[in-house]
C-alpha cells in the first residue's frame, strides 16, 4: 500500500479558491481508530464554513476539509474492534484530517457498515445530515405520533431526511421551501408545505409542537409565533441574532429554544441504516462531482439551492 495519497488541502481561508489537490503521507490508525480508504465524501455547509474562517474551532491552516465519508476499511489500530480490513463502511470525520483525501483516520466509534441497500455516493451523503435530522426529533425533541413538526429549509440535505424521519415516527410534517420542490417533498412523506418566497410561515402556521431550523438568522425569532405551549426551537445551525434573546423569548412564552449540533456515532449511525433498509428513509443526491472539482461543489453548496446533497467521489 502507498505511502503518499491525495488529499484537498487549503493553505489560508477564503473562498472556494482556496482548495487545492495536494500530495501528503497517508495517515497510521492509532488505538481505537481505522484507516479508511476513502470511496466518497459528502459536501455539507459546514466545509465551507470552515473554509472560509467562519468557523475557526479546528485550528490555522493548513486543513482538509470533508466530515462525510464512505469507503472502506484498509488497516485498524490497537483496540479498534469493532471493525477489521475489507469491511465497508460509512461515518464521520474531522478537520484538519478530513475526508477530502484518498484515505483518512477515524474513531471506529463514528462508523457503521454501510447500508446494503445503497452505493456509495448516497451512504457518504448521509452521516452528517442524517445524525443531525434523527438525534434532534428522536433525542431532543422525542417526536411521536400526532406531533405537529414543522421543518425549515426542507428539501435541503438535513431537511429532506428531517422530513422523512418525522413522517416515520407518524408526525404531522410541515416544510418550507420553494414551490419547485413541493412535489418532491409530498413524494417524501410532507403532508403541509408553505412556499416561503410567497407566504409568511410565521402568519400561516399555528399549534407547532417541533420546529427544525437550519437556516438560523431570522427564522428563528419567527418560528416562536408558530409553536404551542411546551413546543420546542431546535437550531442546528447556530449562526444568526443573539441566541440568548432567543432564548429569553421562548422562555416568556413558554416553549423551549435549543442550540443543537450533532454528535458522531456509530450506534445512532445504525438506526439510521435500519430506516435506509427498511425503505423509510432515502437521501437525495443533487450533484456528484470529482474530488478534482471541490471548489465547484463549494460553489454550488453556498448557493442554497440544492435539493438534497453534493457528494465528492474519489
Amino acid at each position: 500500500m502507498t505511502t503518499q495519497m491525495r488529499a484537498v488541502s487549503q493553505r489560508r481561508y477564503g473562498g472556494p479558491d482556496v482548495l487545492e489537490i495536494v500530495e501528503t503521507d497517508r495517515p497510521t490508525p492509532g488505538p481505537g481508530q481505522a484507516l479508511v480508504r476513502v470511496r466518497a465524501a459528502g459536501v455539507n455547509p459546514a466545509d465551507w464554513k470552515i473554509r472560509s474562517g467562519a468557523v475557526r474551532k479546528f485550528g490555522e491552516p493548513p486543513i482538509t476539509l470533508g466530515l462525510d465519508l464512505c469507503g472502506v476499511v484498509e488497516a485498524v489500530g490497537e483496540q479498534a474492534t469493532r471493525f477489521r480490513p475489507g469491511d465497508e463502511v460509512y461515518g464521520c470525520a474531522f478537520p484538519p484530517h478530513g475526508s477530502y483525501a484518498e484515505y483518512v483516520v477515524v474513531s471506529v466509534a463514528a462508523l457503521a457498515a454501510r447500508p446494503a441497500s445503497i452505493d456509495d455516493v448516497h451512504a457518504a451523503a448521509l452521516p452528517v445530515a442524517a445524525l443531525t435530522a434523527w438525534q434532534a426529533l428522536e433525542r431532543v425533541a422525542a417526536v411521536r405520533p400526532g406531533h405537529r413538526v414543522l421543518i425549515h429549509a426542507a428539501a435541503g440535505g438535513i431537511g429532506h431526511l428531517a422530513v422523512q424521519i418525522a413522517t416515520a415516527r407518524g408526525a404531522y410534517v410541515i416544510g418550507t421551501a420553494r414551490e419547485s420542490k413541493h412535489a418532491f417533498l409530498r413524494d417524501l412523506g410532507a403532508d403541509e408545505l408553505i412556499d416561503y418566497t410567497t407566504t409568511d410561515f410565521a402568519a400561516a402556521i399555528r399549534d407547532v409542537d417541533v420546529v427544525l431550523d437550519p437556516i438560523s438568522g431570522d427564522y428563528g425569532p419567527r418560528s416562536l409565533d408558530t409553536l404551542a405551549p411546551g413546543g420546542i426551537l431546535i437550531d442546528v445551525r447556530g449562526t444568526g441574532p443573539d441566541r440568548a434573546a432567543v432564548r429569553e423569548q421562548a422562555e416568556a412564552r413558554g416553549v423551549r429554544f435549543v442550540e443543537f449540533g450533532f454528535t458522531p456515532s456509530g450506534i445512532d449511525l445504525e438506526s439510521v441504516t435500519n430506516l435506509v433498509e427498511r425503505g423509510s428513509l432515502r437521501v437525495a443526491v443533487d450533484h456528484v462531482l470529482p474530488l478534482e472539482d471541490v471548489a465547484k461543489a463549494h460553489e454550488l453548496s453556498e448557493s442554497n439551492r440544492m435539493k438534497g446533497k453534493i457528494v465528492l467521489t474519489l
